[in-house]
C-alpha cells in the first residue's frame, strides 16, 4: 500500500520533533579517565574505587556527580550500580560490587555543573575469585 504525501510529511515531522526533543549532552573531550581500585587486582566483593577525572589539558574535573554500572562481558550477569563522591577537586571514591571472578567493564557517567558530562568505558580484566 503506498503512503500518501500527506501521511510522508506527518511521519517525517514527528521524527524531526522526537530527535529535537532529546535532551542535549555535551561530551568534554580530550577527558583522561584513571580508574583505580584496592583491592588491586580487584576481587570479588566490595572493591574501594579512586576516580581520577581530569580535562585534556590534564585540570581537574571538579564538582561532577558520578555514577558506575559494572557489567561483566558476558551476558545474564546483573549489573552492580555505585555512586562515587568527589574526594578533592577531580578525584571521586566509593565503592563497587564485583559479584563474580572474570572479566568486567565498568561505565563510568559524570555530569557537571556547567551542563558537560562525559561516559567512558573501563575494563577490568581478571577479577580473581575467592
Amino acid at each position: 500500500m503506498a503512503m500518501s504525501g500527506v501521511s510522508r510529511w506527518l511521519i517525517l515531522g514527528c521524527l524531526v520533533l522526537l530527535v529535537a526533543c532529546r535532551p542535549a549532552t555535551s561530551d568534554v573531550p580530550g577527558a583522561q579517565v584513571d580508574l583505580t581500585w584496592d583491592p588491586a587486582p580487584p576481587a570479588v566483593g566490595q572493591a574501594q574505587l579512586l576516580l581520577r577525572l581530569r580535562d585534556a589539558a590534564g585540570q581537574p574535573l571538579a564538582g561532577g556527580k558520578v555514577r558506575l554500572e559494572g557489567n561483566m562481558n558476558h551476558a545474564g550477569m546483573k549489573p552492580s550500580f555505585g555512586e562515587l563522591n568527589e574526594v578533592e577537586p577531580g578525584s571521586y571514591a566509593g565503592t563497587l560490587e564485583f559479584t563474580m571472578g572474570g572479566d568486567w567493564f565498568v561505565l563510568v557517567t559524570a555530569t557537571f555543573p556547567d551542563g558537560t558530562s562525559l561516559e567512558r568505558k573501563v575494563d577490568v580484566a581478571g577479577v580473581k575469585a575467592r
